[in-house]
């Protein structure tokens, strides 16, 4: 699903959904691992549509800096922001499936000295994420994802 070319081709909707969900059936069928993605850890996000309201299910790659779980939106260094931060920010309340569990998460966007200190965390565990921010203008936005 990339296309070496052009790193910030971004493949159609029905692509994209196609894909995650090839990657959910893998993760719920091996307790959250998947080949593809080596030795990352993945998270499978279920949010509330801004708009349409309907569910939406993201499989995204998770990193734990200082205890706090933590995603972001980087998009593979898309100049545009992925549709499940938008809709994080219109419904903070979201589902969570990781390995076998699932539980219910309060997800709030770290800004200021908290965003720019996770992203250093994040940096230094996945230097991808400093790649990616070096090729947006946009703050590439990161959110804590708080167990209720």
């Amino acid at each position: 699903m990339t296309d070496d070319l052009d790193p910030h081709w971004i493949p159609d909707r029905e692509t994209v959904l196609a894909y995650n969900e090839q990657l959910a059936r893998e993760f719920r069928q091996n307790d959250g691992r998947v080949d593809s993605f080596g030795d990352g850890d993945l998270l499978l996000l279920t949010t509330t549509g801004a708009k349409t309201g309907a569910t939406r299910m993201s499989p995204l790659v998770y990193v734990t800096v200082d205890g706090k779980t933590l995603i972001i939106g980087s998009f593979r260094g898309s100049p545009r922001d992925p549709g499940w931060v938008h809709n994080l920010r219109a419904q903070p309340v979201a589902r969570v499936e990781v390995g076998s569990e699932t539980y219910t998460v309060d997800a709030v966007e770290l800004d200021g000295p908290d965003r720019e200190q996770a992203y250093a965390g994040i940096v230094a565990l996945a230097p991808i994420f400093g790649e990616y921010q070096g090729k947006v203008e946009r703050i590439i936005p990161i959110f804590e994802l708080r167990r209720r």
